[in-house]
């Protein structure tokens, strides 16, 4: 009897064992599946900060130096409507790339961006009084580049937030 039960235990397991193989499989293979999506959403995802950091920096530096041009500009008696043109599409520019960074970015790197829009957007108003004649109170375009000066540790810090938040060494 027990050569009796040990083939029928063979045989049992044999069947098992060809019906559940390509179940298993089935579920390794999902599993893997799975696992390869999540890595390459998070690749994707990566990417796309690093690319929306990028796009911030050029935007933030290109706003901060046409509005360092505007006023050596106005200083100067030289500014005309190209360089207001582009002073505008700079700001416009700086302006998406923050929006579009507020669906992606880190909250430190918001943070630091917000801080460096305060000095920028001050500046830039300051620069459109003193363009239409209507400064304020000791308001010029040298006062304006020394202001200005406060953007350029923030603008620093912003870079190296976002480096640090995407893991890029310093």
């Amino acid at each position: 009897m027990t050569a009796v039960v040990a083939a029928m235990v063979t045989a049992v397991v044999g069947i098992a064992g060809t019906l559940l193989a390509p179940w298993v499989t089935h579920r390794v293979s999902r599993q893997q599946r799975l696992l390869d999506a999540e890595l390459e959403d998070r690749r994707r995802h990566a990417e796309d900060r690093r690319t929306t950091y990028i796009a911030m920096n050029r935007a933030s530096r290109q706003f901060h130096t046409l509005l360092k041009d505007a006023l050596h500009r106005l200083r100067d008696g030289v500014y005309t409507d190209t360089e207001r043109d582009q002073l505008e599409r700079a700001r416009l520019d700086y302006r998406d790339r923050y929006a579009e960074a507020q669906l992606i970015a880190a909250e430190s790197v918001l943070a630091a961006s917000r801080d460096l829009n305060t000095v920028l957007a001050g500046i830039d108003a300051a620069t459109k009084r003193i363009d239409r004649g209507h400064p304020r109170d000791g308001e010029t375009p040298d006062q304006a580049l020394l202001a200005l000066k406060a953007a350029e540790p923030k603008l620093a810090a912003l870079i190296q937030t976002m480096r640090a938040e995407h893991g890029t060494p310093s």
